[in-house]
């Protein structure tokens, strides 16, 4: 069966290569019939470890994709490799900064069709990636969208990512921003703990990523697959 384009993920699992899963478990998430794996974290990224785990997914036929968040970590072995600019920053190092050190070193070398990057907003403030990026909070409803027409129009990244990691997130928000984005992809992440919540989601943005839940409830978070592959984005 061929496997499907980045863009026409709905359904994601994202391990961190920081936190240990057994065997079994990671068999049941690459089986689970997900549309890809994403390999990722804030901290304790490093290239033993993605190594490590890139090598055990690669036993399953499910594709494979790198979020980078250090350069230290990057290796070949991927279908993707997705580069965020946290547009929240208030630090030009996670805009634009580690991405012109990583394309001075690697730039002669990259296979650039598998390279996407994601234009990041990280909507909750408490979660490490916020601290770790010194992102700016509170956001309005208003900010957020103008973050979201930015990625499509001015920056023309293929990706928009609303990241609540670790938080679920505002429903009627996802949607205003889904309805306001024509030609991007509409990634969602955090606090997905249900099939009901993976739904509603789903409902507006493109594609959901599951990732925490998967190491508190793994049964439950199996259960968000099926939940979003039969619906129909709205």
């Amino acid at each position: 069966m061929k496997k499907l384009e980045y863009k026409d993920w709905r359904h994601i699992f994202k391990l961190d290569p920081a936190k240990n899963i057994a065997a079994d478990a990671l068999e049941l998430i690459c089986e689970s019939g997900t549309d890809a794996i994403i390999i990722g974290g804030s901290d304790n990224v490093t290239l033993d470890n993605v190594i490590d785990l890139l090598m055990r997914v690669r036993r399953y036929a499910v594709p494979v994709a790198l979020e980078v968040s250090t350069i230290e970590a990057i290796t070949p072995g991927f279908d993707y490799y997705f580069i965020p600019s946290v547009l929240n920053s208030s630090e030009t190092k996670w805009v634009k900064d580690l991405h012109h050190a990583a394309t001075k070193e690697f730039g002669e070398v990259m296979n650039w069709d598998e390279i996407i990057p994601e234009g990041y907003c990280i909507l909750n403030p408490d979660c490490k990636a916020a601290k770790l990026t010194n992102a700016l909070h509170p956001l309005s409803e208003e900010d957020i969208i103008a973050y979201a027409e930015m990625v499509e129009h001015l920056f023309r990244f293929p990706v928009f990512y609303m990241e609540y990691s670790g938080m679920y997130g505002d429903v009627q928000t996802v949607k205003k921003v889904s309805k306001r984005l024509k030609n991007n992809q509409l990634f969602y992440g955090g606090g997905i703990q249900t099939e009901e919540q993976a739904r509603q989601m789903a409902t507006y943005a493109d594609t959901i990523i599951v990732g925490n839940y998967i190491y508190d409830n793994l049964a439950e978070a199996l259960k968000t697959v099926e939940a979003v592959k039969t619906l129909s984005k709205q």
